[in-house]
Parts: C-alpha cells; sequence; structure tokens
C-alpha cells in the first residue's frame, strides 16, 4: 500500500529545513524567477542545488515551482532554467503555463512535469489531455469535492493527483484574480499579488463625496473578499481513499513557527490513520493544533460539496491559541539546558509547551532558572531575538520551538 504525501511548502532555506525536520514527505519552493510567489524570499541556485541533496539524503522530494503566467520574454531564460533544475536532480517542476511546458519538454526531457492548481484542471478529459502533453501529475483545482476526485481517479487512475488540503484560499476560482492588479498594480498571475481581498473595505455615496463609510455584510464585518482557511485534518479517510496521493499545505509565505505546528501536526494525524484507521479522529489534539498558530476561521471549502459559507467576513486572522516564544538552538544535554533564541517575551514562572518531531511534543517546561549567554540570570525575557540558556530537564533538539 503506497502511502499518501504530506507536501509542505517552503519559502526560503530555514523553512525548507524546518519542513524537513517536521516530517514533510516533499517539500515544494520557487526560485528567484517564474514563481506565484515573487514577494517570498525564495531559493538561489546553489540553494535549490544544496536542497535536492538534502532532501534526497533524508528520502524526501523537492519540487520547484514554475508556475507563472509567461509571456514571450519568459521562454528563452525559462528554458536555461529548466536546463539547471534538471542538473541539479530536483524531482519535478510545478508548472501552469502551456508554453513553459513545451519548453520545459524540449530543454529538459527527464525533468517530471507537475501541472500546478492554477490550471483549473475540474474534470476527467482534462487529466487525459494533460497526460497526453507528458504531465506526470495533476493537482485539482480547489473547487472539487471529494466524490469528484474519486471520479477522476477511477477514469484516469494511471496520472497522479494532488490536492490542497491546508492553508489560505482564493476568493477567485483557483487563484486566477486581477483584483491586485486593479488596485495596486501587482500582477497577481506574475507572483506580485498584494493580496487584495484581504483588506478591510469602506464605502462612499456615489458621487456625493462625503465621510467614508464603514462596508457591512449582515452586520458581520467588512471583509467581504476575505476567504476562511482550508483544513481537511478531519477528513483525512476521504482524501485517501478518493486516490489522492499527495497532500499538499499552503503557505510559502508562512512563518517557520506556522509551518511548524501544521506539519507537525498533519504528519502525527497521517500516521495515526494508518495505524488507527478512522480512529485517528478521537485524538483531539490534532484538530486542536492547528488552532494554536495564526489563521482565519477553518472551512473545508468545497471537498464534502457545495459550500455558501466561505467568506472569513468577522477579521483578517486571528493570531491563534498560543504564543510563539523561542527557537531552540541546541541542548546541553550534560548540564540539562537548551540554549534558545527568544521572539516573544516571557518571564521566570511561565510555562512553555514544546513543539517538537520527536517525543519531547507536547511536554512542559516551567521557566526556573534562565541565563544570558555569559551566565548573568534573566528574569524577564524582552529582548528579541536574544540567546539564553533554559534548564530543563526535557530533552529538546535543534529546531523545535517553546510556545505559551
Amino acid at each position: 500500500m503506497n502511502r499518501v504525501e504530506l507536501l509542505a511548502p517552503a519559502g526560503n532555506f530555514s523553512k525548507f529545513l524546518t519542513a524537513i525536520n517536521f516530517g514533510a514527505d516533499a517539500v515544494y519552493i520557487g526560485g528567484k524567477s517564474f514563481s506565484l510567489r515573487a514577494l517570498s524570499e525564495n531559493f538561489s541556485q546553489e540553494e535549490i542545488i544544496k536542497a535536492a541533496q538534502i532532501a534526497h539524503e533524508s528520502g524526501k522530494k523537492l519540487y520547484v515551482a514554475v508556475n507563472i503566467f509567461a509571456k514571450n520574454a519568459d521562454l528563452e531564460p525559462a528554458r536555461e532554467y529548466f536546463k539547471f533544475l534538471e542538473s541539479a536532480k530536483v524531482d519535478a517542476v510545478i508548472i501552469t503555463d502551456p508554453g513553459l511546458i513545451q519548453v520545459a519538454k524540449e530543454a529538459a526531457p527527464h525533468l517530471a512535469l507537475h501541472l500546478s492548481t492554477q490550471a483549473n484542471t475540474l474534470n476527467s478529459a482534462a487529466v487525459k489531455f494533460w497526460r497526453g502533453v507528458g504531465v506526470e501529475r495533476v493537482i485539482l483545482a480547489r473547487e472539487l469535492s471529494l466524490a469528484e476526485i474519486a471520479q477522476i481517479h477511477r477514469d484516469v487512475p494511471d496520472v497522479e493527483l494532488e490536492a490542497f488540503v491546508h492553508g489560505a484560499m482564493c476568493i477567485s476560482y483557483s487563484g486566477r484574480c486581477l483584483l491586485s492588479n486593479y488596485l495596486n498594480g501587482r500582477d497577481s498571475n506574475r507572483g506580485a499579488c498584494v493580496q487584495a481581498c484581504r483588506w478591510s473595505f469602506e464605502l462612499r455615496e456615489h458621487n456625493k463625496g462625503g465621510d467614508w463609510l464603514t462596508a457591512e455584510e449582515d452586520g458581520r464585518g467588512t471583509y467581504i473578499l476575505n476567504s476562511k482557511d482550508l483544513n481537511m485534518i478531519e477528513h483525512l479517510d476521504g482524501l485517501i481513499g478518493s486516490g489522492i496521493c499527495s497532500l499538499k499545505i499552503e503557505g510559502r509565505m508562512k512563518s517557520e513557527y506556522y509551518l511548524a505546528t501544521v506539519i507537525n501536526a498533519y504528519r502525527r494525524a497521517i500516521d495515526a490513520y494508518y495505524c488507527e484507521g478512522e480512529n485517528y479522529k478521537k485524538t483531539p489534539y490534532f484538530a486542536q493544533e492547528l488552532k494554536k498558530t495564526a489563521h482565519r476561521a477553518f472551512t473545508t471549502a468545497y471537498m464534502l460539496g457545495d459550500n455558501a459559507s466561505t467568506v472569513n467576513y468577522d477579521d483578517s486572522q486571528s493570531q491563534g491559541d498560543a504564543t510563539f516564544i523561542a527557537t531552540v538552538l541546541c541542548y546541553d544535554e550534560a548540564n540539562k539546558r537548551a540554549l534558545i533564541e527568544m521572539r516573544n517575551r516571557f518571564k521566570k514562572g511561565d510555562v512553555l509547551s514544546v513543539l517538537s518531531p520527536t517525543s519531547a511534543f507536547g511536554s512542559l517546561i516551567t521557566v526556573d532558572a534562565l541565563a544570558d549567554e555569559d551566565g548573568n540570570p534573566v528574569e524577564d525575557a524582552k529582548l528579541v531575538q536574544q540567546r539564553l540558556w533554559l534548564s530543563t530537564d526535557v530533552k529538546l533538539t535543534a529546531g523545535d520551538f517553546l510556545r505559551r
């Protein structure tokens, strides 16, 4: 039985390492060009080579997004980029544009092709078409239900199907949007989306000037274009049963703490599903974990059928039920202490929870003894990114996170 792939995002090299550390089976990234997350830090060519090596040494895979809608001027640079990606031994490229697919096939014939969700693939005939031009995997449009996905898999069983299972949703059909272009001049379909749909909107009476008024819809707020976040952690049985081979988390622009929290929850939930079947749902912390980082109200979108309640009217997003306190840099087992880097203020006496891919996950640490790198006692950690020694018997690991 082939296990489903957990596919995680990474907007820079540090986030890539976090994704690998917390249990992703594969990671998708973008280079400095041709990616729909141009505002992310992204990866240099040297970093792509290094990431591919690390992924493969860990038994993981690396996919690179080349998913802009290309213009003529992009074609020759893209040709050279595909040659580079093939030489770097990345496992696949994620492409939207048919022209770029053709260029990739010519320039790098051994490079596996995955079709981006931006291609709006909604039916079996479309999947067969893309198979015919050399696509090995189709990342399906977010507007499909599990039943429709299962039908596509039955009709075209030899094409891999990937679907988003968690993260930000676009208010426009599969992300094809011109709102950013119109309001800010940044082209969302070439990687520069300003996410204007997340803004709070106001209105003014037509042709009369006067004061700006708060725009309200049913008295619930002003975020009239702000989609809820997708969350399918309680429906892994349906996802896996539909024939999906890869469960994809959105978030190349998200923080390392966000990625660690979400990847950790899905990794543990998937492993529990394969051990316990549907009984994995009886473990409540999988769903609870996802509330411990910044998110909007959750939705299953269209996965379970038609859904008229996918807009988050109340706010842009909440901050989550936990506060990210520090990153663990190393653990000194001889002296039972961890070197941490502070991210949010905490004090002696606070109780911190461990976020880790190891058995230390969920452990509680009371801050009893805290010192700076020179050994001076610290009662109140309020200097951002200060390195501190935290005394604890809990065996922490570099890359773990502490939260409150």
